[in-house]
Protein backbone atom coordinates (compact mmCIF):
# COMPACT_ATOMS: atom_id res chain seq x y z
CA UNK A 1 0.00 0.00 0.00
CA UNK A 2 1.14 3.51 -0.91
CA UNK A 3 2.18 5.98 1.66
CA UNK A 4 -1.02 7.99 0.59
CA UNK A 5 -2.97 4.52 0.50
CA UNK A 6 -1.70 4.33 4.42
CA UNK A 7 -2.80 8.34 5.69
CA UNK A 8 -6.03 7.93 4.11
CA UNK A 9 -7.05 4.35 5.88
CA UNK A 10 -5.40 6.17 9.50
CA UNK A 11 -7.82 9.04 8.54
CA UNK A 12 -10.65 7.09 8.39
CA UNK A 13 -9.69 5.20 11.31
CA UNK A 14 -9.24 7.63 13.57
CA UNK A 15 -12.33 9.30 12.28
CA UNK A 16 -14.64 6.27 13.01
CA UNK A 17 -12.94 5.83 17.07
CA UNK A 18 -13.36 9.76 17.15
CA UNK A 19 -17.14 8.97 16.58
CA UNK A 20 -17.64 5.97 18.92
CA UNK A 21 -15.84 8.03 21.58
CA UNK A 22 -18.75 10.97 21.02
CA UNK A 23 -21.52 8.16 20.88
CA UNK A 24 -20.19 6.78 24.45
CA UNK A 25 -19.58 9.89 25.97
CA UNK A 26 -23.04 10.32 24.64
CA UNK A 27 -24.16 7.85 26.39
CA UNK A 28 -22.71 8.37 29.80
CA UNK A 29 -24.03 12.12 29.88
CA UNK A 30 -27.31 10.68 29.01
CA UNK A 31 -27.84 8.27 31.85
CA UNK A 32 -25.87 10.89 34.29
CA UNK A 33 -28.87 13.08 33.59
CA UNK A 34 -30.96 10.98 33.74
CA UNK A 35 -29.87 9.44 37.24
CA UNK A 36 -29.92 12.86 38.07
CA UNK A 37 -33.08 13.78 37.11
CA UNK A 38 -34.68 10.48 38.88
CA UNK A 39 -33.02 11.60 42.21
CA UNK A 40 -34.69 14.64 42.02
CA UNK A 41 -37.74 13.63 41.23
CA UNK A 42 -37.76 10.81 43.82
CA UNK A 43 -40.23 12.65 46.67
CA UNK A 44 -39.73 12.69 50.21
CA UNK A 45 -41.90 13.36 53.40
CA UNK A 46 -41.04 16.50 54.67
CA UNK A 47 -39.92 16.29 58.42
CA UNK A 48 -42.87 19.10 59.49
CA UNK A 49 -45.32 17.21 58.35
CA UNK A 50 -45.37 14.86 61.71
CA UNK A 51 -46.14 18.59 63.44
CA UNK A 52 -50.01 18.05 61.91
CA UNK A 53 -49.88 14.48 61.64
CA UNK A 54 -52.37 13.91 64.52
CA UNK A 55 -54.83 17.17 63.82
CA UNK A 56 -55.09 15.54 60.10
CA UNK A 57 -56.10 12.36 60.92
CA UNK A 58 -58.51 13.88 63.74
CA UNK A 59 -60.54 15.97 61.31
CA UNK A 60 -60.43 13.55 58.50
CA UNK A 61 -61.81 10.99 60.92
CA UNK A 62 -64.49 13.08 61.90
CA UNK A 63 -65.53 14.11 58.63
CA UNK A 64 -64.71 11.35 56.51
CA UNK A 65 -65.35 8.65 59.43
CA UNK A 66 -63.12 5.85 60.71
CA UNK A 67 -61.35 5.15 57.38
CA UNK A 68 -61.06 8.39 56.42
CA UNK A 69 -57.92 8.49 53.38
CA UNK A 70 -55.52 10.22 55.72
CA UNK A 71 -52.84 8.95 53.74
CA UNK A 72 -54.98 11.04 50.27
CA UNK A 73 -55.17 14.53 52.44
CA UNK A 74 -51.64 14.46 53.35
CA UNK A 75 -50.78 13.69 49.73
CA UNK A 76 -52.79 17.03 49.30
CA UNK A 77 -51.25 19.18 51.52
CA UNK A 78 -47.69 17.78 50.67
CA UNK A 79 -48.54 18.93 47.08
CA UNK A 80 -49.88 22.25 47.73
CA UNK A 81 -47.28 23.71 49.92
CA UNK A 82 -45.08 20.99 51.19
CA UNK A 83 -46.39 21.53 54.60
CA UNK A 84 -45.29 25.22 54.71
CA UNK A 85 -47.74 26.57 57.26
CA UNK A 86 -46.39 30.32 55.52
CA UNK A 87 -46.09 28.90 52.27
CA UNK A 88 -47.13 32.22 49.39
CA UNK A 89 -47.89 31.40 45.98
CA UNK A 90 -47.31 34.06 43.47
CA UNK A 91 -51.36 34.86 42.76
CA UNK A 92 -52.53 34.96 46.54
CA UNK A 93 -53.04 31.68 47.72
CA UNK A 94 -51.91 30.79 51.02
CA UNK A 95 -50.99 28.78 53.59
CA UNK A 96 -50.44 25.19 54.03
CA UNK A 97 -53.82 24.44 52.03
CA UNK A 98 -52.91 27.08 49.63
CA UNK A 99 -56.87 29.04 49.54
CA UNK A 100 -56.99 32.05 47.80
CA UNK A 101 -58.35 35.00 50.27
CA UNK A 102 -61.88 34.79 48.48
CA UNK A 103 -62.24 31.39 48.27
CA UNK A 104 -61.16 31.18 52.52
CA UNK A 105 -64.02 34.13 53.09
CA UNK A 106 -66.08 32.25 51.08
CA UNK A 107 -65.80 28.67 52.53
CA UNK A 108 -67.77 29.57 55.73
CA UNK A 109 -71.40 29.58 54.05
CA UNK A 110 -71.06 26.24 53.02
CA UNK A 111 -68.21 25.05 56.25
CA UNK A 112 -69.71 27.14 59.19
CA UNK A 113 -68.05 24.74 61.58
CA UNK A 114 -64.31 25.71 60.14
CA UNK A 115 -64.93 28.98 61.63
CA UNK A 116 -63.33 32.82 60.54
CA UNK A 117 -61.14 32.28 57.82
CA UNK A 118 -57.55 32.22 58.34
CA UNK A 119 -55.28 30.56 55.66
CA UNK A 120 -51.97 31.08 57.83
CA UNK A 121 -53.89 29.06 60.59
CA UNK A 122 -52.57 25.58 59.80
CA UNK A 123 -55.62 24.27 62.36
CA UNK A 124 -57.76 26.17 60.11
CA UNK A 125 -56.24 25.44 56.82
CA UNK A 126 -56.27 21.78 57.47
CA UNK A 127 -60.18 21.67 58.61
CA UNK A 128 -60.98 24.08 55.70
CA UNK A 129 -59.50 21.39 52.50
CA UNK A 130 -60.85 18.71 54.52
CA UNK A 131 -64.28 19.96 54.39
CA UNK A 132 -63.92 21.38 51.25
CA UNK A 133 -62.91 17.94 50.21
CA UNK A 134 -65.72 16.20 51.73
CA UNK A 135 -68.21 18.97 49.82
CA UNK A 136 -66.80 18.91 46.28
CA UNK A 137 -66.62 14.88 46.68
CA UNK A 138 -70.28 15.04 47.38
CA UNK A 139 -71.20 16.78 44.47
CA UNK A 140 -69.51 14.55 42.23
CA UNK A 141 -72.57 12.54 40.09
CA UNK A 142 -71.40 9.74 37.79
CA UNK A 143 -67.93 9.05 38.43
CA UNK A 144 -66.77 5.95 37.05
CA UNK A 145 -64.79 4.69 40.13
CA UNK A 146 -63.55 6.04 43.43
CA UNK A 147 -60.59 6.92 41.77
CA UNK A 148 -62.56 8.92 39.35
CA UNK A 149 -64.50 10.34 41.65
CA UNK A 150 -61.66 11.70 43.65
CA UNK A 151 -59.46 13.12 40.71
CA UNK A 152 -62.60 14.71 39.57
CA UNK A 153 -62.55 16.15 43.51
CA UNK A 154 -59.20 16.98 43.56
CA UNK A 155 -59.33 18.62 39.97
CA UNK A 156 -62.27 20.70 41.42
CA UNK A 157 -60.09 22.15 44.71
CA UNK A 158 -57.05 23.01 42.47
CA UNK A 159 -59.23 24.54 39.43
CA UNK A 160 -62.35 24.92 40.29
CA UNK A 161 -65.87 23.07 40.25
CA UNK A 162 -67.39 24.56 36.87
CA UNK A 163 -64.22 24.17 35.06
CA UNK A 164 -64.21 20.31 35.82
CA UNK A 165 -67.99 20.39 34.36
CA UNK A 166 -66.77 22.41 31.30
CA UNK A 167 -64.06 19.63 31.11
CA UNK A 168 -66.91 16.67 31.18
CA UNK A 169 -68.56 18.45 28.80
CA UNK A 170 -65.79 18.57 26.05
CA UNK A 171 -64.96 15.09 26.65
CA UNK A 172 -68.66 13.64 26.29
CA UNK A 173 -68.96 15.85 22.87
CA UNK A 174 -65.79 14.41 21.89
CA UNK A 175 -66.60 11.08 22.29
CA UNK A 176 -64.79 10.45 24.88
CA UNK A 177 -66.02 8.68 28.50
CA UNK A 178 -67.42 11.63 30.51
CA UNK A 179 -67.65 9.39 33.76
CA UNK A 180 -63.55 8.72 33.57
CA UNK A 181 -60.52 11.01 34.34
CA UNK A 182 -57.21 9.08 33.70
CA UNK A 183 -57.09 8.71 29.85
CA UNK A 184 -60.44 10.43 28.91
CA UNK A 185 -61.13 13.83 30.91
CA UNK A 186 -57.73 14.73 31.56
CA UNK A 187 -57.26 14.91 27.98
CA UNK A 188 -59.87 17.45 27.36
CA UNK A 189 -59.99 20.84 28.64
CA UNK A 190 -61.07 24.62 27.04
CA UNK A 191 -58.42 26.02 29.66
CA UNK A 192 -55.24 27.80 29.06
CA UNK A 193 -52.60 25.08 28.42
CA UNK A 194 -50.58 26.36 31.61
CA UNK A 195 -53.68 25.93 33.51
CA UNK A 196 -54.47 22.70 31.99
CA UNK A 197 -50.74 20.99 32.84
CA UNK A 198 -50.91 22.00 36.59
CA UNK A 199 -54.00 20.66 36.91
CA UNK A 200 -53.53 17.37 35.77
CA UNK A 201 -50.35 17.16 36.79
CA UNK A 202 -51.71 18.36 40.35
CA UNK A 203 -54.63 15.26 40.35
CA UNK A 204 -51.86 12.58 38.89
CA UNK A 205 -49.46 13.47 41.44
CA UNK A 206 -51.47 13.66 44.45
CA UNK A 207 -53.21 10.27 43.75
CA UNK A 208 -50.59 7.98 42.04
CA UNK A 209 -47.16 9.15 43.41
CA UNK A 210 -47.78 10.68 46.99
CA UNK A 211 -50.47 9.31 48.16
CA UNK A 212 -48.87 5.70 47.42
CA UNK A 213 -45.84 7.37 49.31
CA UNK A 214 -47.42 8.21 52.53
CA UNK A 215 -49.32 4.83 52.88
CA UNK A 216 -45.65 2.95 52.66
CA UNK A 217 -44.65 5.41 55.16
CA UNK A 218 -47.42 4.24 57.38
CA UNK A 219 -50.20 7.03 57.12
CA UNK A 220 -53.61 5.24 56.91
CA UNK A 221 -55.93 4.55 53.86
CA UNK A 222 -56.04 2.69 50.92
CA UNK A 223 -54.53 3.83 47.23
CA UNK A 224 -57.47 5.03 45.83
CA UNK A 225 -55.79 4.47 42.12
CA UNK A 226 -54.17 1.86 42.72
Amino acid sequence: MSYGGRWVVRWVLAGVLGLILLAVAGMIQTASAAGAGGAARAPSIPERSFLYRFKLEREAQAVFGIDAPVARLAAQIHQESRWRPDAESPVGAAGLTQFMPATAAWLPTICPTVGPPDPLDPDWAIRAMICYDAWLHSRVQGAASECDRWAFTLSAYNGGESWVRRDRARTQRGGADPSRWFGNVEYNSPRSIAAWKENREYVRRILLVLEPLYIRAGWAGKAVCS
